[in-house]
């Protein structure tokens, strides 16, 4: 029997997280789960993450792997949460050392105990039952992304987008436009009816839309299509355009107006509290059930998720979003 694959929209982030499994053991991995953040209440909550848990309910599956495709800049992830209910291990590509590296020097605070079970290298594969799954590493957004192929499925985080808008933005630090034209290049020279499964959409006049394929995109693909040279591509992602159709502020924009710091709140969410530039604050690390605490300063709050751990220095809250 085919691999399955349920695909959950969130419109508040446009992420698509997924639900893939083997029909013939009932096995399955989550791809890329969402921490839902309120921005006005400064408040986490779960109900994006529950649904992914209501559907392992539902089709009586056992969860095997919790997939993240990157360090996220537009979401928190949801990983720890769904691990604490469910089981599975945590997986993302090896590169995020780096990511980690990069944003432990941006804070001045290193990154421990992330909470990943399993770093995964270009071309390394894993089994959600008896189906196997190859993760390929397709950097350019960061150096740390990893697309993940399944059958005649890919599932390619935020290298390319739905055709109408293109691929991922490639300014975040540690961001390469030519390696992400390569990373794509990757992607589309896979057999035409390869199915292509988005991480994030932003639909404008539309539905949302998560699934397509390498024929479409390479016809249709307003950054990548056929023809579009590297140096074309790389102009148009440095250029003036290379946020044209974004549906909010700069996450980092608005971070840095409103740095804030998590701290323990009831029900297991986490209330994040205004505090000043520079101040030193203490951060809840509860990744355990007794939270430790460490100091950490806040000049600046860059809202990218390197770490699945529900709180720590590195997994800060967004305060804006962006689509690329």
């Amino acid at each position: 029997m085919p691999v399955a694959i349920q695909g959950f929209h969130d419109p508040a982030t446009g992420t698509v997280s997924y639900v893939v499994h083997d029909p013939a053991t009932q096995q399955a991995a989550i791809i890329d789960p969402v921490l839902d953040y309120d921005a006005a209440s400064a408040r986490t909550a779960t109900r994006s993450a529950d649904a992914l848990l209501a559907h392992l309910r539902k089709h009586r599956l056992s969860l095997q792997w919790i997939l993240e495709t990157h360090a996220h800049a537009d979401h928190l992830s949801a990983a720890p949460y769904v691990k604490q209910q469910a089981g599975g291990q945590i997986a993302i590509g090896e590169h995020i050392r780096e990511v980690q590296a990069t944003f432990g020097r941006f804070y001045n605070q290193p990154v421990v105990n992330d909470g990943f079970d399993r770093l995964l290298r270009d071309g390394e594969t894993l089994r959600i039952g008896s189906i196997e799954m190859t993760a390929l590493l397709v950097p350019g957004h960061t150096p740390a992304d990893l697309a993940y192929r399944v059958e005649d499925a890919v599932f390619v985080g935020d290298t390319l987008f739905m055709p109408d808008l293109g691929s991922a933005r490639a300014d975040f630090p540690g961001g390469d436009a030519a390696q992400l034209y390569r990373s794509t290049q990757r992607l589309l020279a896979l057999p035409p009816e390869t199915r292509l499964f988005v991480c994030h959409d932003y639909p404008q006049g539309r539905e949302a839309r998560w699934q397509t394929t390498v024929a479409e995109q390479r016809a249709r693909n307003i950054h990548v299509h056929d023809g579009t040279t590297e140096s074309a591509f790389v102009a148009m992602r440095q250029g003036p355009r290379r946020h044209a159709g974004r549906t909010g502020p700069d996450p980092a924009v608005a971070a840095g107006q409103h740095p804030r710091r998590p701290t323990a709140a009831a029900g297991g969410q986490r209330r994040l509290l205004p505090a000043r530039p520079g101040q030193r604050l203490a951060l809840a690390l509860s990744s355990s059930t007794t939270p430790t605490s460490t100091t950490h300063a806040a000049s600046h709050s860059w809202p990218l998720i390197c770490s699945p751990a529900n709180v720590t220095p590195s997994s800060i809250a967004m305060t804006g979003f962006t689509k690329e």
